[in-house]
């Protein structure tokens, strides 16, 4: 055990390591998938200016139906997080024989609600558009993408799984690598697939560059391209190469009881959450809607370039979540608290850098995503609103990766409810008609400040060390 996990030291009953190693450790854990967040985002800016130089139109058709693919992905999330909680926990214990019983009922389940949500998305992908009100120079290019993307969802869910699992085992450099590989995929199938064949110049030359020229749909089926490859590989370093997750004989390919209630006791309360708070983004883009095919446009562009500002936040999250889960399964909770707050702090001083960055780099960011004038203004000046919250969107972040790893799923998602639909829906449909898209962005970051408060006060009162996820042996 202490050669598979570096840091099993800091989970011995008489360790007390000083305050400096315990920061260490969390940044060293951070670090991998603070870098895969990065290279996401900048790849999806990458990604968003290859559909955004087809025009505002195109742009608005993936943004139309952005928040409704974040459901199908959130869910499937939702349910990894059941398993990978438990995973971190039992690790902590020592009790591997378990683990790889948790590993395999994980992937099976991945396989089964991916098909099942696949076969979900491509029956609404002809309307989803029209619910939405989207415009009818939308709708069209909205749904080929929705069905693609939703074909997918398989593959996706599996990649989840595999490098949630990778990282509670307590390695992050290889699903922060595949993701990375994964985004510049991403890239290079979408040159391919959203662009017919041209011709470029290139140091005087002439060069031919093959492409099949499907618009809209050819990014969604670039992204699913790059999906596949990169699950396939996940696949094997969690089944050959994981010192502790990969396959070894004598362990049964069965459901387990007792797993499958504890994940669905993890996940129902994160995906009842997620449910109404991506239906709450949907009924956000259902308010920006009529706004305009700008609106749409700057909206979805102003989302994707925030990812660049909580990037660290996710990275700070998923070390909490590894580290919390091991102490808790470990008993020590003592080292669960500290390393709790410590990322906490962390991931509020980064955002709060990366905030301040991103507000004098605004009209920077969108001179890149669009030649639209009128988005490139629009855009510019809803994300400087927003950049104001980042310290306590971080502090929620990271809070919620640390009340994950303990198995406290239930108030959190009952909190996130309460501030999507009581602070951000309520506002923007109040604050929409004098402001418009201002207002939205102003509900936003009323929001995520209030978000922020109330996962700060969970932590402080300390009951989610109390909560007991693995049953003992």
């Amino acid at each position: 055990m202490a050669k598979e996990i570096q840091w099993s030291r800091f989970l011995a009953p008489d360790s007390n390591p000083a305050l400096g190693e315990q920061m260490g450790l969390v940044v060293r854990l951070s670090i991998p998938i603070i870098l895969a967040e990065i290279s996401s985002t900048v790849m999806s800016y990458v990604d968003s200016a290859m559909v955004g130089s087809l025009g505002a139109a195109a742009t608005a058709s993936v943004g139309l139906v952005a928040s409704s693919t974040w459901l199908f992905s959130g869910m499937g999330m939702c349910m990894v997080t059941g398993f990978s909680i438990q995973i971190a926990q039992l690790i902590g214990a020592g009790r591997l024989r378990q683990v790889q019983s948790v590993m395999r009922q994980a992937m099976m389940v991945s396989v089964g609600v991916g098909l099942l949500f696949a076969a979900i998305a491509a029956a609404v992908s002809g309307k989803l558009p029209v619910w939405l009100g989207g415009a009818p120079e939308v709708c069209a290019g909205s749904s080929r993408y929705f069905f693609i993307y939703g074909c997918g969802l398989p593959v996706v869910l599996l990649r989840q799984a595999g490098g949630s699992m990778l990282q509670c085992s307590g390695d992050m450099k290889t699903p922060s690598a595949l993701n990375i590989l994964m985004c510049c995929m991403n890239v290079v199938f979408n040159a391919f697939f959203i662009f017919p064949t041209r011709v470029v110049t290139l140091l005087g030359m002439d060069l031919t560059i093959f492409g099949v020229g499907m618009g809209v749909a050819g990014a969604a089926l670039g992204t699913v391209m790059s999906e596949t490859v990169t699950t396939i590989l996940m696949m094997y370093f969690v089944c050959l190469r994981s010192p502790v997750l990969k396959l070894v004989k004598g362990v049964p390919w069965r459901l387990e009881q007792n797993c499958m209630m504890t994940t669905v006791r993890l996940a129902v309360p994160i995906a009842l959450e997620r449910v109404t708070t991506s239906l709450a983004q949907i009924a956000g883009t259902k308010i920006v809607s009529p706004l305009g095919t700008t609106a749409v446009a700057a909206n979805s562009l102003a989302v994707t370039a925030e990812g660049f500002c909580y990037m660290p936040g996710y990275g700070m999250a998923a070390a909490a979540t590894t580290l919390v889960g091991q102490s808790m399964g470990a008993e020590r909770r003592d080292q669960a608290k500290r390393f709790a707050w410590l990322s906490v702090a962390l991931g509020v001083g980064v955002m709060t850098c990366t905030g301040i960055l991103m507000y004098i780099a605004a009209p920077w960011i969108f001179s890149m995503l669009t030649p639209d004038a009128g988005v490139r203004t629009l855009g510019a000046q809803v994300l400087r609103i927003e950049a104001f919250a980042e310290p306590l969107f971080a502090a929620s972040i990271v809070a919620a990766g640390a009340l994950r790893g303990a198995g406290d799923t239930l108030v959190p998602s009952v909190m996130e409810l309460g501030s999507m639909w009581g602070v951000r829906i309520t506002l923007a449909m109040l604050l929409v008609g004098p402001f418009g898209l201002h207002g939205v962005w102003m509900a936003m970051c009323t929001e995520l400040c209030v978000r922020g408060l109330l996962f700060l006060v969970r932590m402080y009162r300390g009951k989610w060390l109390e909560i007991r996820t693995i049953s003992a042996e």
